[in-house]
């Protein structure tokens, strides 16, 4: 299926690996443009390998200076921009509240949440003079239930959910669109890493407290991060021009997190 995106100019943050390299390498398959910004840098120095077109810079999305020096090279080398994915995120802690720093709450919103808006706010301008222009949030499954030892984390991507509602709500008028994808439990190193933390403070096996995750979905199996950005590159396309507002559940049927 064509879907009417070559040559779409696309930002994605924490584009060089897990969730972020498969969005890029499926707008990369579609003859998108793409910038990608990551804290890793081993893995930008990788992309001409792992996703090869695909130019990127070391930023992270905590650091406002740090946004706006990769925004302006970004954005010049692309000339404008069409979809923006805020991707980038990290775990945080694992643990009851009271057991949590403030350093890694802060830490934890400073990049799940306040990361969207330090790269949104920059992106906005260009995405007005798009014929195309959409804006992509990375949340959760955490974005619509309780987490359990995850409050820092659930408590972000909650709000990631209702940061897209207000921008669909505020950029409509430009004809930007503001969509949330909320994964599951993504196939990859970071949910085997929740899932053996969890597994020490609840004194159980990684493999039970996996078991216990994938029995609260209907299809009891992870979810392959190429699905997510499958999803991602359909939004963006003309042929998903009529979705804006959604927060869109790639979980497999979850039903509760544990």
């Amino acid at each position: 299926m064509d879907l009417g995106i070559t040559g779409i100019r696309v930002i994605i943050t924490a584009g060089a690996g897990g969730i972020g390299l498969e969005i890029a390498r499926a707008f990369a398959r579609e003859g998108a443009r793409i910038e990608v910004c990551d804290v890793d840098e081993a893995a930008l120095d990788a992309l001409p390998q792992s996703a090869p077109g695909v130019t990127g810079s070391v930023c992270d999305v905590a650091d406002r200076a740090a946004v706006q020096r990769f925004m302006d090279d970004a954005l010049g080398r692309l000339g404008g921009l069409d979809v923006l994915v805020n991707n980038a995120g990290i775990a945080g802690p694992t643990g009851r509240v009271d057991q949590i720093s403030p350093e890694d709450w802060d830490r934890t919103l400073a990049v799940d949440i306040t990361g969207h808006f330090n790269v949104t706010r920059l992106a906005v301008p260009a995405l007005k003079q798009s014929d195309n222009p959409s804006i992509i949030g990375l949340a959760s499954a955490a974005g619509r239930f309780g987490f359990p030892l995850r409050s820092p984390y659930a408590a972000a991507k909650w709000g990631v959910v209702g940061f897209i509602k207000s921008l669909a709500m505020e950029l409509g008028e430009f004809g930007i669109r503001a969509n949330a994808i909320l994964p599951g439990s993504v196939d990859g190193p970071r949910i085997r890493s929740v899932f053996e933390h969890k597994a020490r403070e609840r004194n159980l096996s990684m493999e039970d407290v996996q078991a216990m995750a994938l029995s609260a979905t209907s299809l009891k199996r992870l979810i392959p991060p190429q699905h997510l950005a499958n999803v991602a590159v359909f939004l963006s396309s003309p042929l998903g021009s009529s979705i804006s507002g959604q927060a869109i559940a790639v979980d497999g049927d979850l039903q509760m997190l544990v």
